[in-house]
Order: C-alpha cells, then structure tokens, then sequence
C-alpha cells in the first residue's frame, strides 16, 4: 500500500512540476513576444490587430490577411507588409484564441463564426471591403468569409490552402488527443510546452521544405506563442474540427463570386494540394491556379513578390501571374532543405471524401 501511495505522490508532484515548468515557459514566450498592435472587443473576443491606414490616392484596394494554423498576425505581416507599404490600407489579426487575441465566449469555434469576427473588426475599423488573403487553415477561413460576406469581398487570394475534405480525414494525434475534455486540458498544461519546444525547430523546416526556413523566422513571427495552452487548445480545435467543417462547406464554394487566385507548391509537405487548391479551382468559377514546382507551403515568405502580384490581378490590375510563378521557380530551383527528414505526404490511395 506505501507503494502505491508513493507513485501516487510522485506521479502528482510530476504533474505539478510540469504544469510549473509549463506555466514558467509560457510567461517566458509572452515576455519575448509582447503585442505589438491595438485591441478591440468583438463579441466578447478580445482581438489583437494591427491596422494600416489608407495611404492617400491608395494604388490597391484595402487587404485583409488571415493567417494559418499554429501562427499570429507576425507571420503574413513580416514578409508581406513592407510590400504593400503606402500602396494600400492593410489589416493584420491574431484570429481568436492566437496570438494576443482572445477566444472567446465559445463563439469563434469554426471558420464561419471566426470570418464573422472579421467582418465585425472591419466594420469597427471603417473598412467597408477588402481583397482577403488566406494562408493554410487561414484559407477555409477565407472561404467562409468569401461566402457569407460578398459584400465585404473584392477579391480571394489563397496561400496553399486547406479547404476541402480529404479521404480519411486524419490530422495529427496531438490534435484529436487536446480536444478530449480532461484529458486535453491536462495534457496542453504540461506536456505541449516543454514537447512542442523541442520539436518546433525540425517541425518548421518541414513546413517550408524543400525551401530554407529565413534566419530568424521563430523568434520574429512569434511563432512560440501557440505553445501556451489556451493557444494550443484553440488551435488544436480548429484543426481538429476542419474535416467536419470542410465536408459541410465545400459543395457551398461554388457560391463564392469573387475574383480568385490559388497560389501552391508542388512539395507542400503540410496538405494535399492536389486536393484543397485545385479543389477550389475546380469549385469557384473563374479561379486562377498558380502552381509553382520546388515550393512547399510558405508562399507568404519564399514568393512574397508572387503572393503581391495576385493580389493586384484580383484587384483588377493585369498580372501575367504565371510568368511571375517560372521566376520564382528559377529562384528556388536549388532548394533541398529538409530532403530527407521531411517525407512528401501523397494522397491516400481511397476514394475522394465529399466535395
């Protein structure tokens, strides 16, 4: 009986030290990464964001960027903002429950009810539409947004995309394991900081493999904070919840209108491209793809000129996109990082889930 009642006491003070370890490390990422832009309360949400005004006699028209799974504002601002400087109003956001933004009161719990928050930032903010660009998870958010605010939307451009179902609907264990009421909130309290930190390194150079990860790009897009709890849990919903979410919504995205550009690499390690972005090709009248061979899912960092370009032809400006696509592959042509740790992912041999 002392037996068990010392395994019991260590396997609580194990628990305690973890759940210590995690909550020194969490203060610790969100002393490194404070936020860097303004607040608005939106339902209930608290979002962080960082607005750019309309510069005078604006060449473009307002942007709206949604970033992806696992990342905050910093991660399409970086690269894409110094771009677009003084040519056009931007709006950079932590969608809710990432970054500095809040979750909220259980009403930003799918693409839909999270495109919504936008449109009610947008409207805070006096910017009456916008062309939006939607990066990875970002994408079936943008789609949401496309289809239930056309008014709000001149124009689509997404960023290898997640959007559509795919056979199987499997996502990483992590994920499913997080969203288990108890057993989730247990294990994001002491186990995903301390994992998550020391995988994070090999993980992000299989997100941008074959492609080199830019020096730096951790610690100035911020990319830790997702490892704090309640931010891990918000993200492992939303991943978690795409393949419910994705079968209900994509026989719906022939009703988007707007102007749209897919952008995708070849040797996107991250989603099935052949099944998202020329899915919604496939499903939205008149949409360009923009298939770039050697690139894997960070358009918004490797082809930064690209991902400028489409949004200026959804714009209605004449873009030779394509001609722009043959000079990023010429610049990437060499790239192998990654070749041999990061396996390319196929599509499953079954048959094609519900679109």
């Amino acid at each position: 009986m002392n037996l068990i009642y010392a395994a019991l006491a260590f396997l609580m003070a194990l628990v305690l030290g973890l759940v210590g370890v995690t909550r020194v490390g969490s203060w610790l990422i969100e002393r490194r990464n404070p936020p860097i832009g303004e607040f608005a309360d939106i339902n209930g949400a608290r979002i962080h964001y960082v607005h750019v005004p309309a510069p005078a006699n604006a060449a473009l028209p307002p942007i709206v960027f949604i970033h992806g799974a696992s990342a905050n504002l910093r991660d399409q601002m970086l690269p894409l903002r110094p771009l677009l400087e003084g040519r056009a109003e931007m709006l950079f956001f932590d969608r809710p429950g990432f970054g500095w933004s809040g979750r909220g009161p259980g009403n930003n719990e799918s693409p839909s009810a999270q495109a919504s928050t936008i449109a009610a930032l947008m409207d805070r903010l006096g910017m009456k539409n916008a062309v939006v660009v939607g990066h990875s998870f970002g994408g079936v958010v943008t789609t949401a947004f496309g289809r239930e605010h056309p008014d709000k939307t001149l124009g689509l451009v997404f960023l290898a995309p997640a959007t559509h179902p795919w056979p199987g609907g499997a996502t990483s264990w992590y994920y499913d394991l997080t969203t288990i009421p108890v057993i989730g909130w247990l294990f994001s309290e002491t186990l995903t900081y301390s994992t998550g930190t020391l995988q994070m390194a090999d993980a992000t150079t299989c997100v941008f493999s074959p492609n080199k990860v830019p020096d730096n790009y951790l610690a100035t897009a911020s990319i830790p904070l997702v490892l704090r709890p309640p931010a891990f849990r918000a993200n492992a919903t939303d991943v978690a919840g795409l393949y419910r979410y994705a079968v209900g919504a994509a026989p719906h995205y022939a009703e988007i209108k707007a102007r749209t550009v897919v952008i995708s690499g070849d040797r996107d390690k991250v989603v099935y491209a052949e099944i998202h972005s020329v899915g919604l090709v496939r499903d939205i009248a008149g949409a360009e793809l923009v298939w770039v061979h050697n690139l894997g899912h960070k358009p918004d960092w490797i082809a930064p000129d690209l991902v400028v370009g489409a949004i200026e032809k959804v714009a209605g400006k004449d873009i030779d996109l394509q001609a722009l696509a043959k000079a990023v592959e010429a610049r990437i042509a060499g790239d192998a990082y990654g070749v041999g740790k990061c396996a390319d992912i196929k599509v499953p041999q079954a048959e094609l889930a519900p679109t």
